[in-house]
């Protein structure tokens, strides 16, 4: 099925015409925050050629995407971003679900009802409905895919400037090979993730 307004038009025959998309970047890293971005589109909008699931995309369509989207005065957006602090306190599961609410509840205009790419929220402070695979499925999620994604590639880029024994330019804080040999020779820094295995392993060797 293509990537499209299917699900966003069927809530508006049923007059519900703020709709908003859901997504995250960033759960697996080792180092870095999650992102969460939340969408609304204009009503009577078209499809935006290119626009799917940003890991479909390579990293310059979603750097023009992302600019298109967030410089449109009809599109509606808004991030969240919780930090390594916050994932090691709360757990990734409970940050990017907190992500999610927060970048919903910033939206300048409150949605009717939500797209979520995954599975459901709990706690979600609006109606919505949980779309799996929907960045690929709604166009409204992976407009918020695609800014959350961006928004977390610039943050990594910029640690990266700051500390450039990592790599987290070229692997974005996964953890690669590469990424877990400079661990392993430096240790973590302030923005790992000290409760993910192989960063709990480096803190004690260190």
């Amino acid at each position: 099925m293509p990537c499209s307004f299917e699900h966003e038009r069927a809530l508006q025959g049923q007059g519900i015409f703020f709709v908003a998309g859901v997504d995250e970047a960033g759960r697996g890293p080792l180092a870095g925050p999650v992102v969460a971005a939340a969408v609304i589109f204009p009503p009577s909008s078209d499809l935006l050629p290119g626009l799917d699931d940003s890991k479909k995309l390579t990293a310059r369509q979603r750097n023009l995407l992302y600019e298109c989207l967030t410089q449109s005065p009809g599109v509606l957006w808004a991030v969240s971003i919780q930090e390594p602090e916050i994932i090691d306190r709360i757990n990734i599961l409970q940050a990017t679900h907190r992500a999610m609410r927060e970048a919903t509840l910033a939206l300048s205009q409150a949605p009717g009802h939500v797209l979520i790419d995954g599975l459901p929220v709990p706690n979600f402070p609006l109606p919505h409905t949980a779309l799996v695979k929907g960045d690929g499925r709604s166009q409204s999620i992976a407009a918020a895919s695609v800014i959350a994604k961006v928004t977390r590639d610039r943050l990594m880029e910029e640690m990266d400037v700051i500390y450039p024994q990592y790599g987290f330019r070229r692997h974005k804080g996964y953890g690669t090979a590469a990424h877990l040999a400079a661990l392993q020779e430096h240790g973590p820094c302030l923005h790992h993730r000290r409760s993910f295995a192989p960063v709990a392993q480096a803190v004690r060797r260190w």
